[in-house]
């Protein structure tokens, strides 16, 4: 059934503060995962967590009433072990040796490797062009190959979504590599996510959830490979199969969702693309790891002796890379951000608790791609003085080449970006870059006509005209969309060790999203005091990036007095003024009051998004630190005095 959309829940204290207790709810509970919190079920020995065994654990809904948890007593039974999932791969191309390093480095249980993003898919989808037989990461098998021994040793089980748009092929390949090795193992594969294919398109997958991989490895996979599923589903499958959870456990499920999302992109988690990376050895990240408890809390480390941190600005960036609002739906539950507490439980430890789930929504989300044409860049070095006048000469003198070839392209984008210094001691710090971009569905209209037009200007143009590179023939660039279809719709099929093919059903209980309103009761206003103009990255971090063509800023701060003063001062309008470029966009502010942050999404920033490279910064990767480097009035008592005026 479908629940339509509900009244959202009050908002939550601030990270320093304990979360209000609730009152004892009841609750379905897997008879292989009991609820071991003490005085739960007077009397009852608790089992230990389903291990991840070939055959698929019995569920019996038991309704038991569930209190807050109670004070340990020595006589207490112990926890169950978590479940340690490792990351080794945040993006096609990350650290080779990442793979060797998480099977080396410490105890695992599951490693993953997220290789997938919107442009991998287009990527993925002209190499399957060239090839039917590829379509997937190639480079996992390359890694594979020196680490599958390491992790049939150790008992590792291996997660990752490489297969692209082609899972098939991969387990195939998985095999082979396998039996030339001499190493038994036991490989699945999910389907679904490929769906029909509009006209025009190259690729058309669904994202699904991580039931399958559930499936799999309940089976008794060994290695499980997936296509476009989310990047949590690497660790909400392994979680769900290991513990037992169904789909009613969306607290659980929430909680892995969140670890999630923390683990997805590696080193972002430890210390890398870090705003306070000073304070830290990051010259060579650790990969991150999650110990999953069996209620879906974590802690999110690293293994010992490797680099970077892992503190609570790390995981809070993470956390806010690349979502939108309160709700963060996915395919298996929805999972509530403004209700996330973090606490650092050690060195380079951050637990994470208190995270509630819903229902997830009806429908599955569908990347498509597509070549959206032809597109070719020229950057012109202007030197020393007359800058503007220089700039306006060859933009004059181009247009006008581009007139006579009578080939001028449809888009044709300036920008002068003024990186030159006065009386400057290099050549090179005296000089500015005059960017052109040049698009069009004709590829002889942004290839020779553009390149002869700015070759031709070499002895005719501004004093000392050079470019950074020859200009070249063009090359296609891509377009991502996204489109919704019910899940119901969506054949997810997970494919078994000994050749099986299981059907995942969808979620039958879902509820359509709707937005935690975007206005949430503030913490007070700090009292007037007296200013000083000074950058915002002083007090708070920032992480930004893309999904399709929109773009995300989350910006946070380290103490409650800085939270007071942000929450109030940087509203939608000083966010505009601060970064000019967005003031004609539509812009979203979403508050979260538990990780003293707020979240900036931009629509439309990015234009067709990242394969269209429509801006300088075509991932939106650095639009936080722009944001940090910018000026306001910051209260003097919040800074510090060492800081200069």
């Amino acid at each position: 059934m479908t629940i339509p959309p509900a009244q959202p829940t009050p908002a939550q204290p601030t990270l320093a503060q304990p979360a209000p207790a609730q009152p004892a709810r009841a609750r379905s509970v897997s008879a292989q995962t009991p609820v071991v919190r003490p005085g739960t079920l007077a009397g009852a020995v608790p089992t230990a967590p389903a291990p991840l065994l070939p055959s698929p654990p019995v569920t019996i809904p038991v309704s038991v009433t569930e209190p807050e948890p109670a004070r340990s007593h020595p006589l207490d039974p112990p926890a169950p072990t978590p479940l340690r999932i490792g990351n080794a791969s945040g993006f096609y191309g990350d650290r080779f040796d990442a793979m060797r390093e998480m099977l080396t480095g410490g105890p695992l249980d599951v490693l993953t490797g997220d290789y997938l993003a919107e442009l991998t898919m287009l990527i993925l989808g002209r190499s399957r062009l060239k090839d039917p037989s590829r379509g997937y990461a190639s480079t996992f098998l390359r890694q594979l190959e020196e680490s599958l021994g390491l992790a049939v040793d150790r008992g590792v089980k291996i997660v990752t979504n490489a297969g692209g748009l082609n899972t098939a092929g991969l387990a195939d390949a998985v095999r082979e590599l396998a039996e030339k090795l001499g190493i038994a193992v036991r490989v699945a594969h999910v389907e679904g996510d490929s769906r029909p294919v509009p006209e025009g398109f190259l690729t058309a997958n669904a994202y699904l959830g991580g039931a399958g991989i559930a499936a799999c490895l309940k089976a008794g996979a060994d290695i499980v490979v997936t296509g476009r599923v989310t990047d949590a589903a690497l660790v909400t499958g392994p979680a769900a199969a290991h513990f037992g959870w169904g789909p009613d456990d969306l607290d659980a499920l929430a909680g892995a969702v969140v670890a999630g999302h923390v683990l997805e992109c590696g080193t972002q988690a430890t210390g890398g693309n870090y705003a306070f990376f000073g304070g830290h050895d990051v010259r060579r990240p650790g990969f991150p790891l999650a110990e999953i408890h069996a209620d879906g809390s974590s802690v999110i480390t690293k293994h010992p002796g490797t680099g970077g941190v892992v503190d609570l600005g790390t995981v809070t960036a993470q956390l806010l890379y690349e979502t939108g609002g309160a709700r963060y739906p996915g395919p298996d539950v929805t999972a509530r951000l403004d209700t996330v507490s973090l606490t650092q439980e050690g060195p380079d430890r951050v637990g994470i608790s208190g995270v509630r789930g819903e229902a997830p929504p009806p429908t599955l989300k569908v990347g498509l791609n597509r070549l959206g044409g032809w597109r070719n860049e020229v950057v012109f070095v202007l030197t020393g003085l007359d800058i503007e006048a220089k700039s306006r000469l060859v933009q004059e003198q181009f247009a006008d080449a581009l007139d006579r070839s009578g080939k001028a392209p449809a888009e044709v984008r300036w920008e002068l970006a003024r990186t030159d210094h006065p009386d400057a001691a290099t050549e090179e710090t005296a000089s500015a870059l005059l960017r052109l971009v040049v698009r069009d569905q004709d590829a002889e209209a942004v290839g020779r006509a553009v390149s002869g037009a700015a070759v031709e200007l070499a002895l005719g143009s501004y004093p000392g005209f050079h470019v950074t590179a020859p200009p070249g023939k063009g090359a296609p660039y891509g377009v991502f969309e996204a489109v919704h279809v019910p899940a119901t719709e969506v054949a997810h099929t997970a494919v078994l060790p000994d050749g099986t093919r299981q059907d995942v059903p969808a979620p039958t209980v879902t509820r359509v999203l709707d937005l935690v309103p975007l206005e949430v009761p503030l913490p007070p206003a700090p009292e007037p005091e007296v200013t000083r103009s000074a950058p915002l990255g002083l007090l708070a971090g920032a992480r930004s990036g893309d999904k399709g063509g929109d773009a995300n800023v989350g910006v946070w701060v380290r103490d409650d007095n800085a939270w007071r003063w942000l929450a109030h001062e940087l509203t939608v309008e000083r966010f505009r003024e601060l970064l000019p470029e967005t003031a004609g966009l539509e812009v979203e502010r979403h508050v979260l009051p538990r990780l003293r942050a707020v979240n900036f999404v931009v629509r439309g920033l990015l234009g067709e998004g990242v394969a269209a490279q429509a801006r300088f910064d075509p991932q939106a990767k650095a639009l936080g630190e722009w944001l940090r480097s910018r000026h306001l009035a910051v209260p003097i008592s919040l800074l510090d005095p060492a800081e200069p005026a």
